[in-house]
């Protein structure tokens, strides 16, 4: 019991680290070197794993709460078709809308763990 404990710690961090090698991926084979950059998203993510702050974990949760927040306003005006888009980018919106409701939780679980006494 104690394993899946540690390890539900760990989850939102695990996720944002893969969402950004995913992206990483994505973008490099597009755009070649020029997709390194996207790899230091992933940096502050590894280090809570190695080496837990709260500070920084706050401040993380609280970051990516609020780009969530932004994400969802701009996926509902897309529901309400209140800004044309074409047909591909339409499709693209069940797989964005999953991402960014499961980016909402990852950002509120992190906001959890820094608030728990035990870090």
């Amino acid at each position: 019991m104690n394993f899946i404990k540690d390890c539900s710690k760990h989850t939102p961090y695990l996720y944002f680290i893969v969402v950004t090698a995913y992206l990483f991926k994505t973008v490099n084979q597009t755009e070649g070197i020029s997709a390194y950059p996207i790899l230091l998203f992933g940096t502050p993510f590894l280090w809570q794993i190695i080496k837990p702050n709260k500070k920084l974990n706050f401040t993380l949760g609280i970051t990516f709460v609020c780009l969530s927040s932004y994400l969802i306003l701009a996926f509902l005006s897309d529901m309400l078709q209140l800004v044309s888009l074409s047909q591909p980018i339409k499709e693209l919106t069940v797989y964005g809308g999953i991402f960014i409701f499961a980016s909402l939780i990852m950002a509120l679980w992190i906001i959890r763990n820094s608030l728990n006494k035990s870090l």
